[in-house]
């Protein structure tokens, strides 16, 4: 197939909010590499902003966990089977999944082996469980492109084509956070103490995280009256969902906020958080955190056997020690949520401490993360 030099057909496929943001990055890059790329596939609002044409609603691909994304197993199947069909139709210069890697790595292989070249933007944790999936991944890709360095490292040493980018957020998050400034623009004192709420952004996620969240917030808010809490909703559905937990507590001083969620961490003294890619903006914007998670007790027998991973929170991965609280499972209690947030306000020196070492890890993941990866892809089109 002839390369279309000045005017490639790329096609992309993003599978959620995340992958959307780092999908529109990248679009814009190789645009200002060729000027007359055309761009198909899946995603979302902001590749679409971009000059993405859509072949569906990226929404239908957004689900999590293992019994969740069972439910939708039929619907997900047909789409896949539609994408892949329209893809070889098309017969783009490069097919690039971005995250979503149980979606995207399974179009991979099939275009890949009808002589598509394919690259997956975002590596799975393959670093941390099911390492086996390290041979499937060989075989569906000509080259991954990991935002994190301890990633990179890991598909050197199994000989899997790779480039470290660095992360676009750490480009778009600036280096000195300004806490007065982030509070001004939510509308909140500049004085107050403030715990940020974080319980996630799929209807899952609050579902099983904002009650033991908010029990945690109420026994906060009767040992310190003077604490305040803000929660940004991820959505219009989300909102209504944390809206309804907060009944059973009329009382407590709540801000409730439409998205924002790095304004509202960047506004926060701690934040109090579900474990994710929101874990890295905490980093970012130089925040102590208590991490939390849990998923139904299949899911996490499933996952327990398989991770290999001694932490889950990037900020511990990327320092690579716990320097924040983890509490997963059955360690997420009211008790140790309320002790954490306790041990981070009653100590500034040592939160001081924490962020500097995430000064450093910041400073170590910017540097064109966008620019990175049009790089790499360019360097595989016009091989």
């Amino acid at each position: 197939m002839e390369f279309r030099k000045d005017a490639p057909l790329i096609a992309l496929i993003a599978g959620e909010a995340s992958g959307d943001i780092l999908g529109a990055g990248l679009m814009q890059s190789l645009q200002a590499r060729y000027p007359g790329a055309r761009f198909i596939g899946v995603g979302g609002s902001e590749m679409a902003a971009a000059g993405l044409d859509s072949l569906f609603p990226m929404e239908k691909l957004s689900v999590m966990g293992i019994t969740e994304v069972l439910a939708h197993l039929p619907e997900l199947l047909r789409l896949r089977k539609q994408l892949v069909r329209f893809l070889l139709e098309q017969q783009p210069d490069v097919v690039i999944g971005i995250d979503s890697p149980d979606f995207t790595l399974p179009i991979a292989r099939r275009l890949h082996e009808r002589g598509l070249k394919t690259v997956h933007y975002v590596s799975p944790s393959v670093w941390a469980w099911r390492q086996g999936r390290i041979k499937g991944i060989k075989k569906s890709i000509d080259l991954m492109l990991c935002l994190l360095p301890f990633e990179a490292r890991f598909y050197e040493d199994h000989q899997v084509p790779v480039a470290f980018v660095g992360h676009p957020l750490a480009d778009r998050v600036p280096l000195q956070t300004d806490t007065p400034a982030a509070r001004k623009a939510l509308g909140l004192r500049s004085d107050d103490t403030l715990l940020a709420v974080l319980p996630g952004s799929r209807g899952g996620e609050v579902g099983q995280l904002m009650p033991v969240f908010l029990d945690a917030m109420v026994a906060l808010n009767a040992s310190r009256p003077a604490l305040r809490f803000v929660i940004p909703a991820a959505n219009a559905a989300r909102r209504e969902q944390i809206e309804t937990l907060l009944e059973q507590a009329p009382d407590l001083p709540v801000t409730l906020v439409d998205g924002e969620s790095r304004t509202v961490m960047a506004a926060a003294d701690v934040i109090l958080m579900s474990s994710g890619t929101a874990t890295l903006e905490g980093l970012l914007v130089g925040k102590p955190m208590v991490v939390g998670y849990r998923v139904g007790k299949v899911t996490y027998a499933i996952a327990r056997r398989l991770v290999k991973s001694e932490f889950v929170s990037l900020p511990n991965l990327l320092c690579r020690e716990a320097m924040v609280p983890e509490l997963i499972q059955d360690d997420l209690t009211c008790d140790a949520i309320v002790a954490e947030v306790n041990r981070w306000l009653d100590n500034p020196a040592q939160a001081q401490a924490l962020v500097s070492r995430f000064q450093a890890v910041h400073e170590q993941l910017r540097g064109g993360a966008s620019e990175k990866a049009a790089d790499a892809v360019s360097q595989l089109l016009e091989r």
